[in-house]
């Protein structure tokens, strides 16, 4: 069973959607709770399959597992309608999380270490100034990144590695996790990531995403094609990480 075979069969079943939302660049799915997925559309939207993805009205019909199902298609647009479903039906208490954005653990735990990030976050330069190495490898590169390729050079180098979540869309996390030494700290991070235990079985450490506190507020900023960083000022989203060993966590926080 892969990840998100795991992942899915663990999901509360016959639970109805209440709204599902296609912005320009998040997806929104309502059942149990509001749950975000990177909108990562194939080619442009206005083709046919970009529109019939944009378009919920074939999927509405569904229960929120069966949407979930859809983590696992080979097209795009469906995973992420898939992922958006799998985080409506998760989401730990709060409690249970470290409230905690997972850049300030990275700035800690990545001092004077090797890193690898796959996707290329906001927070890159910070993390630079820091590291020994820093090695960011993202498939549209941007100055200073190593191509996908460059995965089986770098990570297995690796003290400290930082995953985006969408590596679950498209279908990645697998293959990049069998590169990743087993001593290294292995972060999941980004929005679309699920707040799951069960990602520790495939050697994640620590599961870093979001939960979202205010439904109406989010699913319109959605609409309005708002980024991740803007939502996060305007409010209506927690970030929450699910860590495998707290006392370790802390003891990097406080160091």
């Amino acid at each position: 069973m892969n990840i998100l075979e795991d992942i899915i069969s663990s999901l509360e079943k016959n639970v109805a959607i209440e709204e599902i939302i296609r912005g320009p660049l998040w997806t929104g799915v309502v059942s149990k709770r509001c749950g975000l997925a990177s909108a990562m559309y194939e080619g442009s939207c206005d083709s046919a399959a970009g529109k019939e993805t944009r378009d919920p009205g074939k999927y509405i019909e569904m229960t929120a597992d069966e949407l979930a199902a859809l983590s696992l298609s080979d097209r795009i647009p469906e995973a992420s309608l898939g992922m958006a479903a799998i985080n409506s039906l998760i989401g730990p208490e709060p409690e249970e999380c470290e409230e905690v954005n997972a850049s300030e653990f990275l700035m800690r735990a990545g001092r004077g270490k090797n890193v690898s990030i796959i996707g290329h976050f906001p927070f890159v330069d910070e993390i630079r100034d820091i590291a020994e190495n820093l090695w960011v490898i993202e498939k549209k590169l941007q100055d200073g990144d190593y191509p996908e390729e460059d995965s089986a050079r770098y990570l297995p180098l690796s003290d400290v590695i930082a995953i985006s979540s969408t590596t679950l869309i498209n279908h990645t996390l697998s293959s990049l996790l069998k590169l990743c030494p087993a001593a290294s700290i292995k972060i999941l991070l980004g929005p679309t990531t699920p707040i799951s235990r069960i990602l520790f079985d495939y050697g994640i450490d620590i599961v870093s995403g979001s939960h979202v506190t205010d439904t109406a507020l989010v699913c319109e900023n959605i609409r309005r094609g708002i980024s991740f960083s803007a939502m996060k000022k305007i409010g209506g989203i927690q970030l929450l990480s699910l860590v495998r060993d707290r006392e370790k966590y802390r003891k990097i926080m406080s160091a």
